[in-house]
């Protein structure tokens, strides 16, 4: 089976789970912007750390997928759970069998 072939109830449930996904994800990096800008270290160091800190984020699936389109939804699953995004239990309404994909090459 190719990667792209799956149950339309998988990719309608990906599209309606991703932005409660990325908003739970954003607000774990808020928490951690708030430590950083609490620390006790001059102002332009906890500028410069948080801007460092941001710059990487952007660059995560759970701040933004880049490539939204119905044949990468295996992969960007794969991203969000490599990056500790979501868990395979957040999986748990989609098919058995795309599950189980996700399960296999994650290695979980």
């Amino acid at each position: 089976m190719a990667e792209y072939e799956f149950k339309e109830k998988d990719w309608k449930l990906f599209r309606a789970k991703i932005g409660g996904w990325q908003e739970a994800y954003m607000e774990k990096l808020l928490e951690e912007y708030k430590e950083i800008l609490s620390e006790d270290i001059p102002a332009s160091k906890r500028f410069w750390k948080l801007e460092k800190k941001i710059r990487e984020d952007q660059k995560n699936p759970g701040v933004l997928i880049d490539d939204m389109r119905r044949s990468t939804m295996l992969v960007n699953l794969y991203s969000l759970i490599g990056w500790q995004v979501i868990s395979l239990e957040d999986l748990s309404d989609f098919s058995e069998d795309l599950q189980k994909k996700v399960a296999w090459f994650t290695g979980r």
